[in-house]
């Protein structure tokens, strides 16, 4: 397995769970900086090394309706004084070959969203910046796909990929996860994160937006930990209720704070276990 950091945050075989979180998009910069401050210290409490996500631009939205963030320049901006003046690592999406010049001044991880994950040459030049570049793997993709998608990025000479498995369209406006694909990617020798959130997605199931169901979330986490993941992605926020995006499938920091511990016992169980080579 490849071994690379972000900061002092490690990824190498068997490291401590990462923790992948904040707002599905920008909704301003206060609302960014509070809550980049807000989970950081959680995690800081918890013991869990942190990178904070939000997207600068959901291209890919149900309705031209749909809030789809501040844009390119703003939410770079906004970026920059969340890595700045909270002192974390940021995570966002590129959604063109034109973006990656602008956000590889600014990302510490350039993320591939799940319907471009099959986009050869957004994957190329992302992965030339010499990021860490974390695809999503698609909806529509078999597990055993994405090894020619971690090649591409391998093509370039860069070993620093985070491959994130977030459920399979299953019929009309469903998703589901078939944990047996966290295995088989990890046999790949790349990092695998799990996106908790969006794997509880109801695509379009609201008509004009997406639905969810994040009653699941925790359950679905636990059983991902348990397979020996190396980073957990959350979409969360403070009032989902009134969230601009995906306000259904996101949890709040009370969610969080109360079924994290739970899942820090279960990944330093199997991590531990993992020295005898029985788990990982």
């Amino acid at each position: 397995m490849y071994r690379f950091n972000v900061r002092d945050i490690n990824f190498y075989p068997g490291n401590p769970i990462v923790l992948i979180a904040g707002p599905c998009v920008i909704e301003s910069e206060g609302h960014a900086l509070f809550m980049a401050d807000k989970l950081k210290a959680l995690c800081k409490k918890l013991r869990v090394p942190y990178i904070f996500k939000s997207s600068f631009l959901k291209a890919n939205r149900s309705s031209a309706d749909s809030y789809v963030g501040p844009g390119l320049d703003k939410g770079l901006d906004i970026l920059e004084k969340v890595k700045r003046e909270i002192s974390v690592p940021v995570i966002s999406d590129v959604h063109s070959v034109e973006q990656i010049d602008p956000v590889s001044s600014v990302l510490d991880v350039i993320q591939i969203p799940a319907f471009l994950c099959r986009q050869t040459q957004l994957i190329v030049d992302a992965a030339k910046t010499n990021k860490i570049i974390n695809i999503k793997k698609g909806q529509f993709l078999a597990p055993w796909d994405i090894k020619n998608v971690i090649q591409k990025v391998l093509s370039t000479g860069n070993e620093k990929v985070l491959i994130t498995e977030r459920g399979s369209t299953f019929g009309y406006n469903n998703l589901v996860v078939d944990m047996r694909s966290l295995d088989i990617i990890k046999r790949f020798g790349v990092p695998v994160v799990f996106d908790a959130t969006h794997s509880v997605q109801l695509p379009g199931g609201q008509g004009i937006c997406s639905g969810g169901q994040r009653e699941f979330v925790g359950c679905l986490a636990r059983a991902a930990v348990s397979i020996g993941i190396n980073a957990l992605f959350l979409e969360v926020h403070d009032k989902p209720e009134i969230a601009k995006c995906d306000g259904p499938n996101m949890i709040t920091f009370q969610e969080l704070e109360e079924f994290m511990p739970l899942l820090l016992q279960i990944d330093g169980m199997v991590k531990k276990e993992s020295l005898d080579g029985k788990c990982y």
